[in-house]
């Protein structure tokens, strides 16, 4: 059993956000296999899967907030028995140009909260991950970016990148996160200036709000997510590290 997890935000008001995008992807994946009613609730997260094109898969998105993520990953990979190569986490990254898909065996959380819980409760950075680019925020505005719907020309090229992710997700199911990350690690969406899309190019089909136990007492909380400041330094965009006194409060 391969297990992938898209992070994000439950709730109607995150659905169609950027920072969602891995939840779009899973929901490619159920649309395609034709899991969509089958979703079920259990241990902090919506989980649907069965074999789908010779593959055994388990499509899991956390019903935590982004960034209590790795509490939903834990218990998953607990409950399923699975060994730390069975599974792929699908994020969002701001660090990357609309669009871009990166593959990597392992690595550090690069300043993403969901990836950061999960590193911290699996008490390793050794998995496999798939980052889809964002596109930059402005300066001061990184947690709007990412909280924010796409814009008409993102709209009109997003079927096409989580068509994209999606398949990147089965050749990483099939052939592993090597052959996986060659192939895909160089695509890149064609460019379109035509407006167009309504905001709704994929549906939320895992784990709606209503469906999860102990959600409506959460309901419409503003999830706690890249609070730091970002600045945009000569190797990329990074947040700034809180001084000694704000960390030892927290």
């Amino acid at each position: 059993m391969k297990i992938v997890v898209g992070l994000g935000n439950p709730g109607r008001e995150y659905a169609q956000t950027r920072h969602n995008i891995g939840w779009m992807v899973l929901d490619r994946i159920a649309d395609r296999a034709g899991w969509t009613d089958r979703v079920k609730s259990r241990d902090a997260s919506a989980s649907v899967g069965g074999r789908y094109h010779g593959l055994d898969l388990l499509l899991v998105k956390p019903q935590t907030y982004m960034n209590s993520s790795g509490l939903a990953v834990r218990k998953v990979l607990a409950r399923e028995r699975a060994p730390l190569g069975d599974l792929l986490v699908v994020v969002d990254d701001f660090n990357l140009p609309f669009g871009r898909l990166r593959l990597r065996e392992s690595g550090s959380e690069g300043g993403h909260n969901g990836l950061r819980s999960i590193i911290g409760e699996l008490g390793t950075e050794k998995f496999a991950r798939m980052r889809i680019g964002i596109g930059a925020p402005a300066v001061a505005g990184a947690v709007r970016h990412v909280l924010n719907g796409f814009s008409a020309q993102e709209r009109a090229q997003l079927d096409t990148i989580l068509d994209a992710a999606a398949d990147a997700v089965e050749d990483w199911a099939r052939d592993g996160i090597a052959r996986a990350s060659n192939r895909w690690n160089a695509w890149q969406p064609a460019l379109s200036d035509e407006p167009g899309g309504d905001g709704h190019a994929s549906r939320s089909h895992l784990g709606a709000p209503e469906s999860v136990p102990g959600a409506g007492s959460r309901r419409g909380k503003e999830p706690e997510i890249d609070e730091d400041p970002i600045r945009r330094t000569r190797t990329g965009w990074r947040r700034l590290l809180p001084p000694r006194d704000a960390e030892a409060e927290r």
